[in-house]
């Protein structure tokens, strides 16, 4: 059998919070440049948010504004945060590493993500997670922009037959549940309480999930 476990990226694995808030005020600076966006850069309303896809980010942002300028927001947003990340502005959360290095020795580790490729490219290389990491997918990879259909195609391209799906956010205990996986909620920076509840198992911090897996 081979044994598996699927990682969302922000805010599960990367401390997205810490670079979120000055990539978007950069990006709504320039919309407002161009006469694009009045007030205040929507940032609480992202964090509601966080983790849905990239289309919907926009569109609920930006509800307003074309396609055109929703696409234009979001390649200078995602600009800024790889910029944030090659800096060393952004951090991993903590013991992730140790915590990677420990299950990889019982189980292939996966990244299954609703960032751009770009983006969690950025994130691998900086920290080097491909010491653990056999594969990162991007939601870019699956038409459907479901985070269930991109678990369904590591599945299928690993022959997956258990494992878990370790995310903050509705769209990964539902990607687990979908597959037949088992769902665990990270209650970090982005989780919402009613959405981990859904969740077949809870944990507070990265280590705790040593003792739940093996």
């Amino acid at each position: 059998m081979t044994r598996t476990i699927i990682f969302d990226m922000d805010g599960t694995l990367f401390q997205t919070n810490l670079i979120l808030e000055p990539a978007l005020e950069t990006t709504f600076n320039e919309l407002r440049n161009k006469d694009l966006w009045n007030g205040k850069t929507p940032i609480d309303r992202y964090r509601e948010i966080m983790g849905v896809p990239l289309n919907v980010v926009w569109e609920t942002l930006l509800p307003q504004h074309s396609l055109m300028i929703r696409n234009e927001a979001n390649d200078i947003f995602h600009e800024q945060l790889i910029q944030h990340i090659n800096k060393g502005d952004g951090e991993l959360y903590e013991e992730v590493e140790a915590t990677l290095e420990i299950l990889a020795n019982h189980y292939n580790l996966f990244i299954a993500s609703n960032g751009q490729m770009e983006y969690l490219q950025a994130i691998v290389g900086k920290y080097q997670l491909n010491r653990w990491i056999k594969k990162t997918y991007s939601i870019q990879q699956v038409e459907s922009g479901s985070k269930s259909d991109l678990v369904k195609r590591i599945i299928q391209e690993s022959n997956i037959t258990q494992g878990y799906v370790v995310g903050d956010r509705i769209s990964d205990i539902n990607a687990a549940k979908d597959n037949k996986l088992i769902a665990v909620g990270c209650q970090f920076d982005f989780s919402q309480p009613s959405e981990l509840e859904q969740a077949d198992v809870v944990i507070q911090h990265m280590t705790e999930l040593t003792s739940i897996v093996i």
